[in-house]
């Protein structure tokens, strides 16, 4: 990292220990800017524990494994993606506007992190081979996004209100990750803004048949 920043770590799995102690932080210091080198995979607890002078057995007084500690950190990234997305859809009053955007951001991100950034790409990459709670968390907040938005459609009169709510945010929802999936985004090997809007347009114009 550039600079020091807090990563949350509440509602995180594996952790252990007062949530908001110093010494935790510096322990998600040190593996962030270990990932971001070296890659989640290729970082062990003692490269960790080594880069602030702790011994390996310290660092379970605060996580479980080191699982533990890159869920912490992917959920960190995978939060800074959904605070873009929440301020572009926040940026327009439209719903038609704001479904359009959640595609386009969710692409934008997912892509500039596999270009820009690949070892956090990797990381959550981990994340969705390994199913961690981290990307369980961050397809609820998507889900709920959505959610927010058709419903706000709707009562705007934009938006059809004959389809079962759930389903229709849900199947939505799983139409997004085709633009955030780490592994469909290196199978493309290029951006799929393209894409993304295409699909955004498919679901508009079934919102408001």
């Amino acid at each position: 990292m550039d600079q020091e920043i807090t990563i949350d770590v509440s509602g995180v799995s594996g952790q252990r220990g007062p949530a908001d102690h110093k010494r935790r932080q510096q322990i998600l210091q040190a593996a962030d800017e270990h990932f971001r080198l070296y890659g989640y995979r290729k970082t062990t607890l003692a490269d960790i524990a080594k880069a602030i002078n702790l011994s390996t057995p310290y660092l379970y007084k605060f996580f479980d494994s080191k699982q533990a500690i890159g869920e912490a950190i992917c959920s960190h990234c995978l939060g800074t993606i959904l605070t873009e997305v929440e301020q572009s859809i926040a940026a327009t009053r439209s719903p038609v506007e704001k479904m359009r955007r959640v595609f386009i951001g969710l692409e934008s991100r997912g892509w500039r992190l596999l270009n820009e950034q690949r070892k956090m790409h990797d990381l959550v990459s981990a994340s969705f081979e390994e199913g961690w709670g981290s990307l369980d968390r961050f397809k609820e907040a998507v889900f709920q996004i959505i959610r927010r938005i058709v419903v706000q459609g709707r009562e705007s009169g934009e938006f059809e209100r004959k389809t079962p709510l759930e389903e229709t945010c849900r199947t939505i929802a799983r139409m997004t990750e085709l633009f955030f999936h780490p592994t469909l985004l290196e199978q493309a090997g290029k951006s799929q803004e393209e894409e993304a809007v295409a699909a955004a347009n498919v679901v508009i114009r079934s919102l408001t048949a």
